[in-house]
């Protein structure tokens, strides 16, 4: 899960989309812009702009070279650029692809404001469009594409549950650590999943429910002063914490680690670090969303716009997500997460996410241990 960073998004991407997009020239020496075709001298048909290469390392490890294949394998032609973190980028971007004419825009951008404003004038030139991995409320995106981020939250607070038990604690004392739902939808649907398990066994007195914390802008500074003052309100009593992501969990494990506390603490990402604290047992869980299955997913929707094949494109988008800002519901492709554990670690060296040596470098120990080679 890569964080959403803010921005005067809206003023930017209005006063440069507001220029009439046939006086636009294609842009070119991106240094991170890829084009796979069957002809150089064909015309682009698909245009993928992803938001950064900070918040996550996904976008040029796995994300840009994963969706590069896909189109060339199918004999269409595309460009995929990265913002680099900029707004006004990504609208820059996106105004030449629209100029060029392209048939579908697959589009990550670094906040809301600025994907509504590039779908605007993307359904206004007859051009489909794909929230890729998160969707923009209140626009017009004709698909979605990304991972059950309800499920996500689920499959953490029941890691969390299951964690407290084997540690035989009664009635757990738990401090929640959510996303940045001020900019990121995904973080309230990870909040939302979460909620889903938690608050019967609240309610039950099952568990005993401690401060609650949204983390701005999903920032990990800020998450670690969150933490420190949760505790402090908690009265320094604290069995488990549910962490929205890999980030958090290492701001609270920081926490913990100063207090010479070790509890349960949640994740997502299969980070290395992560994964790491995992097999070391200072993490429960972490989730792992497979980026290949998500680009492979976004590609075979993409290539079924572009031939026309809709009733292909409406058998691929089974779901669908309620979209509260303007009350409808668009069709979604939403994959399936998976909980990794110590018990599987082994799971994300297989699905080739990442490398064993990478994941067990200094903890070579636990890794033997738990059988990641």
């Amino acid at each position: 899960m890569s964080r959403r960073t803010t921005g005067a998004a809206v003023a930017v991407a209005t006063a440069v989309l507001g220029v009439a997009v046939a006086g636009c020239a294609p842009s070119n020496g991106n240094s991170t812009a890829s084009n796979s075709g069957s002809s150089a001298g064909s015309k682009t048909q698909v245009g993928v702009i992803l938001p950064d290469t900070t918040s996550s390392t996904r976008y040029t490890l796995y994300d840009q070279p994963l969706l590069t294949k896909a189109f060339k394998d199918a004999g269409i032609k595309a460009d995929i650029q990265n913002a680099d973190g900029s707004n006004s980028k990504f609208v820059s971007i996106a105004q030449s692809m629209i100029s060029e004419g392209v048939k579908v825009l697959l589009i990550d951008p670094a906040d809301p404001a600025t994907g509504i404003s590039v779908e605007k004038s993307a359904k206004t030139a007859g051009i489909k469009v794909i929230d890729y991995d998160r969707v923009n409320l209140g626009g017009t995106a004709d698909y979605y594409v990304s991972f059950d981020n309800v499920a996500v939250g689920k499959l953490q607070a029941q890691a969390l549950v299951q964690c407290l038990a084997d540690k035989k604690v009664a009635k757990a004392n738990v401090i929640e650590l959510n996303g940045g739902t001020n900019i990121d939808n995904n973080a309230v649907l990870f909040k939302q999943g979460a909620h889903s398990v938690l608050d019967p066994m609240y309610t039950a007195g099952t568990l005993v429910k401690g401060p609650e914390v949204d983390v701005k802008d999903w920032d990990n500074t800020v998450a670690t002063t969150d933490f420190q003052q949760a505790l402090t309100q908690s009265g320094g009593k604290v069995d488990g914490v549910l962490a929205a992501n890999d980030g958090i969990a290492a701001s609270i494990i920081g926490v913990l680690k100063s207090k010479k506390l070790t509890v349960p603490v949640t994740g997502q990402d299969a980070t290395i670090q992560g994964l790491q604290y995992v097999l070391e047992g200072q993490q429960c869980m972490t989730v792992f969303k497979d980026v290949s299955k998500e680009a492979d997913a976004a590609s075979k929707l993409a290539i079924a716009l572009i031939k026309g094949d809709m009733a292909g494109a409406t058998a691929l988008a089974t779901g669908k997500l309620t979209d509260p800002v303007n009350h409808r519901d668009i069709p979604s492709v939403l994959l399936v997460p998976a909980a990794i554990t110590k018990a599987n670690v082994e799971d994300v060296v297989t699905a080739g996410a990442l490398k064993a040596a990478d994941i067990c470098k200094g903890i070579e120990a636990a890794c033997t241990a738990a059988g990641v080679k």
